[in-house]
């Protein structure tokens, strides 16, 4: 026994003592290494230090006494640099300490959004100055009353103007990685409802289950921190342009939100969603619901958007009853006594956060969350159209993703956790409320109220507007209207370029569904041939703009829409700088409530009869 020494093995799962002789070499240790954790040989390095100097080789022969290292010494284990080999036995060691596959944040190659690599390298601190009145220091020093606050401060969130009641998540993750230990030990769990699987002690779900893979009761809690912390419209035609289906028909209308994420400046380490175009998926829409139907489109839409340096950051949907159409008001429906969001609508927020994750390296499933909002229009105590923004939080997208939740018949503001059934087992669900008496009682979430699940964010408008793309007194058709006549053809296309009033080519061809047209279109599609001008209306270059007009392809749309019998203006009639000259009164006009054309100098339409706008 004498001859025989324990070194003590640290890895980034634990730690493993090694029974080890003093004649042994330094490869003969890391076989037993290998062996004890479970891993092949060339997967992970062992060094002496922890800053990685003094690495054992494989190819080492010396032995442990000439390596100097005595009993209990500490020797550090670290996966190899090459990332799959790492992921590996980073995965293998997960399983020898806990029997389960787990995945930590350094094992996977994690790219977080933009925003939030540009938060993580903010100070965040909240900087106050001196109080002449209780500050009795010099200029150069601090103390309690002038000292920088974190930036999950509550008494400070508390005090702004309005209040905040949830601080941002970059707050949240300062906040659990503070400390003396810096958040080494952090770790943003997704929640599961599901029972685990790979557990053979027992037969499966619904013969057999035990405490390793029944999943855990779930108790709500209002989540004190949300992922995006203020929804900004770039400017007021964008929502105007989406409502103006509902003050044609009278139906509600949703609609998915493309813009950006920036920083929010009112709220310590905050995130902004900035709108800056709205894109209306095929669905049947009545005064009273909305079905999505499948959109052939999406991945076009999705292509086109990354490529304008947009994404697809919320949806927002209508919910509006007109009041006095002389006057322009609508009802106030939304309220604290009846309900915010209905729990159809908590779902399906849930389900679209789920399926736009929020990348976070601090969660072993390299994600936590999500960023995707929502947006209602609905009308306001002063009976105008108010636009209300939301989230539903990470407890409810666990519910929704696991299919434990579903909607009460004749409660909207009510939702119903789903009982175990045979084919599904689910977890019990709690939440707490206070009684008629004041006591705080815990009650089974068999019904629960929905605002259980629900985050506000305050949703508004610049003062001073901005235009991603460009504005027009009448734009260009939006896509999937064919029910209110806007339809999407080369008629009203040479009609859209023939009366259009700028002067730059950039401005008239910088409209959303405009360039989502000419990508889609049967007739000529130019998926492939459009990038240069979709970089041209990112970087607003006019040049680029120029450049793409004088291609073949831009040629070709101008005969196809000479061809309809309104004549788009040519190349020649741009100027310098691309700008198109005003229309003739002599050229054919389209009806815009039902797209008609009709011969010049005409003030109403032949078909319809309305007059010309």
């Amino acid at each position: 026994m004498a001859d025989n020494i324990i070194v003590r093995i640290q890895s980034p799962h634990g730690m493993k003592r090694i029974n080890v002789g003093k004649r042994e070499t330094g490869a003969q240790l890391l076989k037993k290494v290998a062996k004890e954790f479970g891993c092949s040989n060339n997967g992970f390095s062992v060094y002496l230090n922890r800053n990685k100097t003094g690495e054992i080789s494989p190819t080492m022969n010396k032995s442990m006494s000439l390596l100097k290292i005595k009993h209990g010494d500490l020797l550090y284990l670290f996966p190899s640099n090459d990332a799959g080999t790492s992921t590996q036995v980073m995965e293998t060691l997960s399983q020898a300490h806990g029997g389960q596959r787990v995945l930590t944040p350094s094992t996977i190659n994690i790219v977080e959004d933009e925003i939030d690599q540009y938060l993580n390298k903010q100070d965040g601190k909240i900087y106050r100055n001196r109080d002449h009145q209780q500050c009795r220091h010099g200029a150069l020093g601090k103390c309690v009353h002038c000292v920088p606050l974190e930036p999950f401060d509550e008494d400070y969130l508390n005090h702004l103007d309005p209040p905040v009641k949830h601080m941002s998540f970059h707050a949240y993750i300062r906040k659990l990685t503070g400390g003396a230990d810096k958040g080494k030990f952090v770790a943003l769990e997704n929640i599961s409802c599901k029972i685990k699987s790979g557990c053979e002690g027992h037969p499966p779900w619904p013969d057999g289950i035990c405490t390793k893979c029944q999943p855990s009761a779930i108790t709500l809690n209002r989540q004190k921190y949300r992922h995006v912390d203020n929804i900004m419209f770039e400017n007021h035609t964008i929502a105007d342009r989406f409502l103006n289906f509902w003050r044609q028909t009278g139906n509600q209308r949703l609609g998915f939100l493309y813009g950006r994420y920036t920083e929010h400046t009112d709220i310590p380490l905050g995130i902004r969603a900035e709108v800056a175009a709205i894109y209306e998926p095929p669905q049947i829409g009545t005064a009273n619901s909305l079905e999505l139907l499948e959109d052939p489109k999406a991945e076009v839409v999705e292509e086109i958007a990354s490529k304008l340096g947009l994404r697809k950051v919320g949806w927002i949907f209508t919910d509006l009853l007109s009041e006095d159409t002389r006057k322009g008001t609508v009802k106030f429906i939304r309220n604290k006594d009846a309900h915010f969001l209905s729990a159809e609508e908590c779902i399906t927020a849930g389900d679209f956060q789920n399926k736009h994750p929020n990348a976070c390296r601090l969660s072993p499933d390299g994600h936590f969350g999500s960023k995707f909002v929502t947006v209602l229009a609905t009308g306001g105590p002063d009976n105008q159209v108010h636009f209300e923004g939301y989230q539903v939080s990470n407890q409810c997208m666990a519910l929704v993703g696991d299919d434990c939740f579903v909607p009460c018949r004749d409660a909207p503001e009510l939702g119903y956790v789903k009982e175990s059934s045979s084919e599904q087992y689910v977890p019990d669900v709690f939440y707490k409320d206070i009684d008629k008496f004041g006591n705080e009682i815990t009650q089974l979430a068999r019904p629960l109220p929905v605002e259980y699940l629900i985050i506000d964010i305050p949703t508004t408008f610049p003062k001073d507007p901005v235009y991603t793309f460009a504005s027009s007194p009448q734009p260009f058709p939006v896509v999937n209207r064919d029910v209110v006549g806007e339809t999407q053809d080369f008629h009203t296309l040479a009609s859209y370029l023939a009366q259009s009033q700028s002067s730059v080519f950039l401005d008239v061809i910088s409209d959303f569904h405009l360039l989502l047209f000419l990508v889609t279109n049967d007739v000529m599609p130019l998926r492939d041939s459009i990038n240069l001008l979709l970089e041209a209306v990112k970087t607003r270059n006019e040049e680029l703009a120029q450049t793409w007009k004088r291609s073949e392809q831009w040629a070709t749309i101008e005969q196809l829409c000479s061809t309809v019998g309104v004549q788009a203006p040519s190349a020649s009639e741009f100027d310098a700088l691309g700008g198109s000259q005003q229309s003739t009164p002599t050229a054919m006009w389209s009806c815009r409530h039902c797209t008609f054309m009709n011969q010049p100098g005409t003030d109403q339409c032949e078909m319809c009869n309305l007059p010309r706008i």
